[in-house]
């Protein structure tokens, strides 16, 4: 986690240093209150397949985004971030060679999304619209054990491409924004979705660099239905975050 703010924090000033090509660099990080719900199942389709109910507890997860906006029109912008999800659960029935009882499970996402987007519209009449493509690259560990049984486990790392739509806007004569983004994509009964909304306010005591605060509330589903899916899925993931910011 550490070096991931590092290599941001690198990123943020060698573009600032560069200002002259790029017209605005924005960085974030803060905390994602998240509560997992939904289920798994493995191989559901044979009929002796396994299940498991997630447990709607609440977790604490860092997250971190880089946003870097410049002059040139044909060259997509680009927005970084880096977050990760947590979840346990009880499996009862099959799961792979193992047939539980019981038991514990967790799930561990760690997730990157790679967004080069197009501005629409920069701050005209107070909005902003971009539009894009996410690249969310996840990677996953689900694991189930049983003390007396023993453990399963399944690990995968996916790039999933997603719709990405940005809106933003800037109440006249203060420093407060509303925003909201949309990430989405559905393959069949599949899917996949990121939804956030959130109001910051910016401090512009300083001339170069305007720290701000973010308060809003995060909706993430992971729905994974074909058939040749060993782990089928519909979980969500959805809660309160906060974090500051800094503008360049």
């Amino acid at each position: 986690m550490k070096k991931i703010i590092a290599t941001i924090a690198l990123s943020a000033m060698a573009a600032t240093a560069s200002y002259a090509d790029i017209a605005r660099v924005e960085m974030g990080a803060g905390a994602w209150m998240q509560t997992p719900s939904g289920d798994a199942m493995y191989n559901p389709s044979t009929g002796i397949g396994g299940s498991d109910k997630l447990k709607e507890d609440q977790k604490t997860s860092p997250y971190v985004w880089l946003l870097i906006k410049h002059p040139i029109p044909v060259v997509p912008n680009l927005r970084l971030e880096y977050s990760t999800l947590e979840a346990k659960g009880t499996p009862t029935g099959t799961w792979g060679n193992y047939t539980f009882t019981g038991g514990t499970s967790k799930l561990d996402v760690t997730q990157y999304d790679i967004i080069p987007y197009y501005n629409i519209l920069d701050n005209t009449a107070w909005i902003t619209l971009d539009i894009g493509l996410d690249v969310k690259v996840i990677d996953a560990k689900y694991s189930a054990t049983q003390a007396s049984i023993g453990t399963y486990e399944n690990k995968a790392t996916v790039a999933i491409p997603m719709g990405y739509l940005r809106a933003r806007v800037e109440i006249p004569s203060t420093n407060i924004g509303i925003e909201g983004d949309v990430k989405y994509i559905s393959y069949g009964s599949s899917k996949f979705s990121d939804m956030r909304a959130k109001v910051d306010y910016t401090f512009d005591m300083f001339p170069v660099v305007q720290p701000a605060i973010e308060v809003g509330y995060r909706h993430e589903n992971i729905k994974i239905d074909y058939s040749s899916a060993d782990v089928k899925t519909d979980i969500t993931f959805s809660g309160v975050y906060a974090g500051l910011m800094l503008r360049f």
